[in-house]
């Protein structure tokens, strides 16, 4: 009995600390219940919408790019995607696989699924690809139930209605490569692009704008279901140029006609950049929506270098277009005058060399007028053995040569004006006489850009430091409007200098005789001055002077010397200029003349004709102004 009493006694203990282990675990599930339900509701049923709602980003329209009068020059047009969300997807082999079978997909758009998928978020869509027709956008959607990740999206390409006769000024946008991710969730969107070139570049982050945002709700599958809020986002920044698109367009039409041309136009007392033109051109529209490997190798493949700027990024030996700098440093100097007469015998002798004239029986005795009037070689010969190499430099550097001028497009390269330090520091050897004589007439180691050589120009007709610019800060110019001439810095040049080497290149075009006379505008009220320029680029070797071939047109096209010319109108108040370089057009020693002055002359025609720096003759603007409600 006592036996049996102890036995109770324990069964019992063992029954209350079980009893009670069992309440302090439910106890301890009830609070946890409660911390949970009530104390983190709010935070639970905030993941919860989280795994239900998604938040997407959306690209802002991209600003337009429009001309001096509101022309667009870059636009937006609406483009149909297909997009894959990896982390929707499963399989991404096999989806892909579904969605080749309904559209036509490339290897090269394959691979480059596969490589953004590994170099993006998995959540973040990547286009399978872009510009779907109609019919293959409508063969995705009604396949979409069996494509999970797969969806259709509406969004937005750059179109560029000058295409290749603006492509230089205005550049394109393209996708943006691993290199350029910054972690910015927009730069990962698919159909996001940037600036790459041009304008589109160097004013890429004004164009680009803020993004918007959407909030969707999506199923147990990633499905969306439906949208729940939008916030677009604010469009990219409208820039406007200084370019008028009608010039633009006769320029370049004018230009094409040969192989490889740069044309820049410039509104001298402003600065602005009226036409830019660099032939052949390009079409900057299949960089956004995806070039083809084929079109990448044939623009680099080609021979006349469609890719380059050659009007900020051509350099080249101006020839004779560089003798009025020459001729100011010579002025300026005080050993020589406008009086100063040099005879030319077809040949300048220095030591044991001999240095020929462009015109071998010689030119006879010339003042500096005639000098520039006739561009006589041995004239600038004289001059420059007279004067010194760092002299001319010191003037050319005055009027925009030998660095960057600071255009608002990218890669603008600065040439080259050499003097006595540059060469002892770049060789260790110093500046010879025969350096130097060869520069006075542009040859040797100067080099410019058609930029700098319009800028020369329209520094000699204001006598100031003018800068060329290609945005307008003021945006497009309003009916009546002329634009404002910025407080350019004086040159400090003397302006009865100025006048004898303006009127030395009135005499190149409008006086029988000048080598450019052929190439004149007939109208009085337009007259144009210029100078001509043929830079040496062919060097015949012995063996092909034994074989008879001396002239440049017995040689390919990439030998050929290059055909230049720089000119102001009208004579009897500048105001706009042009430089114009034809790369291997001078198949003549005539050629800066023959080949390139007749396109300044008609460009000038042109313009004269638009007067784009207020209004045309009629009252009209050049190009009218679109309605505010489009």
């Amino acid at each position: 009995m006592q036996r049996d009493n102890k036995r109770v006694r324990l069964l019992t203990r063992r029954a209350a600390l079980v009893a009670g282990g069992q309440m302090a675990l439910f106890g301890a599930l009830a609070a946890r219940l409660y911390y949970l339900q009530v104390v983190q509701a709010d935070r639970y049923a905030m993941l919860a919408d989280e795994n239900r709602i998604n938040l997407r980003l959306l690209p802002p329209p991209r600003g337009l790019i429009v001309d001096r009068f509101g022309a667009q020059l870059a636009s937006n047009r609406q483009n149909y995607r297909v997009v894959l969300v990896a982390e929707q997807a499963g399989d991404i082999e096999k989806t892909l696989d579904a969605v080749g079978a309904l559209i036509t997909i490339g290897d090269g758009d394959r691979h480059r699924v596969l490589r953004e998928i590994r170099s993006k978020h998995s959540f973040v869509p990547v286009a399978i690809r872009e510009n779907l027709t109609w019919d293959e956008m409508a063969r995705i959607e009604v396949n979409a139930p069996e494509l999970p990740g797969v969806s259709i999206e509406q969004g937005l390409t750059r179109a560029y209605p000058l295409a290749e006769m603006a492509s230089h000024v205005v550049g394109y946008v393209a996708p943006v490569s691993e290199k350029e991710l910054t972690g910015d969730p927009l730069l990962e969107l698919p159909d996001f692009r940037i600036g790459k070139e041009g304008v589109e570049k160097d004013h890429d982050l004004d164009l680009r704008g803020q993004a918007g945002t959407s909030q969707i709700e999506v199923n147990a599958f990633g499905r969306v279901v439906r949208e729940l809020s939008r916030h677009d986002g604010t469009p990219g920044k409208e820039i406007a140029l200084t370019i008028d698109a009608n010039l633009q367009q006769y320029v370049a039409q004018r230009c094409i006609a040969e192989q490889s041309v740069a044309c820049v136009v410039l509104d001298a007392p402003t600065g602005e950049v009226l036409a830019m033109v660099s032939v052949p051109g390009y079409d900057p529209a299949p960089f956004s929506t995806g070039l083809s490997s084929a079109l990448w190798h044939e623009l680099m493949e080609n021979e006349y270098k469609p890719l380059n700027n050659k009007t900020i990024q051509g350099v080249y030996p101006p020839g004779s277009t560089f003798k009025p700098m020459v001729a100011l440093a010579a002025l300026a100097s005080g050993l020589s005058t406008a009086d100063t007469r040099v005879t030319c015998t077809g040949v300048f002798k220095l030591g044991n060399h001999e240095y020929h004239c462009w015109r071998h029986q010689g030119h006879g005795t010339l003042d500096m007028r005639g000098g520039i009037k006739n561009s006589c070689d041995v004239y600038f010969y004289e001059t420059a053995h007279r004067i010194g190499i760092d002299r001319i430099a010191a003037m050319a550097t005055r009027f925009g040569f030998g660095s960057p001028l600071g255009i608002d497009i990218p890669d603008e390269k600065g040439g080259l004006i050499p003097t006595q330090a540059w060469k002892l520091a770049r060789w260790g050897v110093a500046f010879q006489p025969g350096d130097t004589i060869s520069c006075g007439i542009g040859q040797s180691y100067v080099s410019v850009t058609p930029l700098q050589l319009a800028t020369m120009v329209a520094r000699l007709v204001t006598n100031r430091a003018i800068v060329p610019r290609l945005t307008r800060a003021a945006g497009v110019m309003k009916p009546g409007e002329a634009p404002a001439a910025p407080e350019f810095a004086p040159l400090n040049v003397t302006q009865r200098d100025v006048n004898l080497v303006l009127d030395g290149m009135y005499a190149v075009v409008n006086e029988q005789g000048g080598t450019a006379y052929g190439a004149r505008i007939t109208d009085p009220t337009m007259a144009m001055g210029g100078k001509s320029g043929t830079s040496q680029v062919l060097q015949i070797t012995p063996e092909e002077r034994a074989k008879g071939l001396i002239k440049a047109k017995d040689f390919p096209w990439g030998r050929r010397d290059h055909a230049l010319f720089v000119s102001f109108a009208p004579v009897s108040a500048p105001r706009y200029v042009c430089a114009v370089v034809v790369e291997h057009g001078g198949i003549e020693a005539s050629g800066g003349s023959a080949v390139a002055a007749p396109i300044c002359r008609d460009v000038l025609i042109e313009v004269q004709k638009r007067d784009p720096a207020r209004r045309v003759p009629d009252g009209r603007l050049a190009v009218e102004q679109p309605s505010p409600h489009g």
